[in-house]
Order: C-alpha cells, then structure tokens, then sequence
C-alpha cells in the first residue's frame, strides 16, 4: 500500500510575541522566499506533494500559489506542486484552468488543483463578487472548470459567469487532465457533492477527533457509487496541523506561542475564546488534530489515522502562524528524514 505524505502551508505571517523579546514576522516577500526553499528542500527529501494556499490578508503572505509554485518547480524534479486551496467562487474557472496548465508545463507535469469555497471571504468584494451567491458561484464555476478540463473547444451558458461561444481553452495539458479535486472543512454537501462528480476529496482537520470524519468518508464513497464511479478508485486525503521537533516537549514549547498567535487573531474576528495550553495539550493529544512532537510520535499518531479513515495522502499543515524559518526547515527534514521511513515502511509491510 502506498500512502503519500507532503506538506501544506497558508505562508502564514501572523506577528508573535517571543518569550526572548523579539517579534515576528518577517516581510512577505521574504516568507515567499522561504516557501520556495521550503518545497525545495521537502523534494530533496523525497516527500510526494506540497499544497499552498490563497488568501489576500496582511497575515498571509501568498495571493497567487501558483506563481510560487511556478519559481520552486525551477528547483525541484518530483514533488507534486498543488495549490491548497484555490478560492474558486472569486476566480474565473478559464483563468485556473490556463495558470494550472502553464504550471504543468513547466514542472513536467507535477501541477495539481485543490479547489474549494474558502474559509475566508475578503476575496469575494475584493474581485467584485456578491456573498448572497456564495454557492451558486462555486457550483457553477466549477461545472465549468470540469468542462474545460475535459474538451478543448467548449461552449458556455452560465448565469454569474459570461457566457463563451465555441472557444479554445489554452494551453492544454500535454498528457492526460488536470488533476482536480475539492477540499472541504468537513460539511456534508462537499462530500455529497465530489462523490457525487467522482473527484478525489481533501478533509482539512483542524479541530477534534480525525475519527469523527469516518461518517464523512462513508457519505463521499456511498455517494460515489450511486453515481457510477468507483470508491475504491477516488483519493481520499487529508492535511491537519502539525509540527516536529526533536522531543515532544521541545516541539510544545517551539510550536505553542505560533499556534496561540494564529488562533486569538481568528478567534477576534470570528467569536472564539482565548486559545490556551488547556486546549492545546487536547488538541496534540492521542483524539486531537494536530501531529506534535518528536519523530515517532508524530509518525504513529499519521499510521492510526491514516487506518481509520483509510487515507491515500496525508499532509501535516506547518507552521501554523509565524516561525522562524530555520525551525521550519528542521521540522521538514524531520518529516522527510525519520517520519516518512517509518510510515512508508509500516505500509509496505501490511
């Protein structure tokens, strides 16, 4: 059995108050830098994929994933290269479909999209999009992204996208389609919805027990099969937080002052109370949703869920808020050097 382990990032640049005085973030242009040294360094190590995702916030840096993509795909031979997630309802399925194949193009065919409606919504007034059309842009953009995937000359009537009368969709990508699929925070009509279109799911777990998305799961292969696809040919991925560092108590106290600095900013705009240790410590523990802490711990805590939920990907999410780039790259070569062995081999001997 072959499972593929990768990373995500949001390039969150959150400013944190260190315990030593100092402050983060960095600009944003130099944390773009280091998600291109970051992905290159995740595909020296052998990982499989690396997502990053779109936003147009002061606390995260990236707005346009695949132009970074782009830049690491230079500098890099095998890694898929995915954006995680493009905001589909606020973009034009002609444009993703065009940037995704040019990032095909130019990795020899690594580019993959992970679509989604976002958690976020500064890019729907941004791009001049109403919130009262929330779904329906997303239903529609997406019925016509799958349609330029499939045929290269299309026609296209739509009620919020304009129409486009028997036109060529280029460039095209050189062998096969784009792998496309949607990536949802757990809500039943996604996983109604991707089993329903016979594409792969991603479930981003970020709170409570993994375990809890089996019901999901069952939902999105039920759905599948009705539909005529086969379940057991559908991937199924997840990405959840997480951090690695040489001990667990090490990883705690290196992870912690990010993680609280991430969460009472959101916690502020969206009603959430104070992100303490008490949730924490809840949240790395054996029915939580983060992979802290030292090799092994992380690496049995991914082979568990992974069983349960009968994953073909997993995707640890690092750092959540603002680190130091060097703790980064430490908690990467980790990941690729003494999680991805011990995972991989207790796979290949099942």
């Amino acid at each position: 059995m072959k499972v593929e382990l990768g990373l995500t990032s949001f390039a969150d640049n959150t400013v944190i108050h260190m315990p030593e005085g100092s402050e983060l973030p960095i600009s944003n242009a130099e944390r773009i830098r280091n998600i291109v040294e970051e992905i290159q360094l995740a595909d020296q190590l052998g990982l499989d994929v690396y997502g990053l995702g779109e936003h147009h916030r002061k606390d995260y840096a990236v707005s346009d994933p695949v132009t970074v993509l782009a830049a690491a795909a230079a500098k890099t031979s095998h890694i898929k290269l995915s954006s995680a997630v493009t905001v589909l309802s606020s973009d034009d399925p002609v444009r993703v479909y065009e940037r995704f194949s040019t990032l095909d193009a130019v990795s020899n065919g690594r580019a993959e999209v992970m679509i989604g409606r976002g958690s976020f919504i500064e890019s729907f007034p941004l791009f001049g999009y109403n919130l009262n059309d929330y779904e329906d842009l997303f239903n529609e953009k997406l019925q016509m992204l799958l349609k330029i995937n499939n045929h290269e000359m299309i026609d296209w009537e739509g009620k919020l996208r304009p129409s486009i009368d028997k036109t060529g969709i280029y460039p095209r990508i050189e062998h096969g389609q784009l792998p496309i699929s949607i990536a949802t925070g757990g809500t039943p009509e996604s996983s109604l919805r991707a089993g329903a279109l016979g594409l792969p799911i991603t479930y981003a777990i970020i709170g409570g027990n993994p375990k809890r998305f089996t019901r999901n799961i069952e939902i999105y292969k039920s759905v599948a099969e009705s539909y005529g696809h086969n379940p057991s040919e559908l991937p199924i991925s997840v990405h959840s937080w997480g951090y690695i560092a040489d001990t667990d108590e090490q990883a705690k106290r290196e992870f912690f002052p990010s993680l609280k600095a991430h969460q009472d900013i959101l916690g502020r705009e969206r009603g959430w109370p104070t992100f303490d240790e008490q949730a924490f410590e809840r949240e790395i523990g054996s029915n939580g949703a983060i992979y802290l802490g030292s090799p092994e711990t992380v690496a049995q805590k991914i082979i568990e869920t992974i069983e349960t939920l009968g994953l073909n990907r997993f995707m640890i999410h690092t750092p959540v808020g603002s680190m130091p780039h060097e703790k980064t790259m430490h908690s990467i070569h980790l990941f690729g050097e003494k999680v991805k062995p011990i995972v991989d081999k207790y796979f290949k001997d099942k």
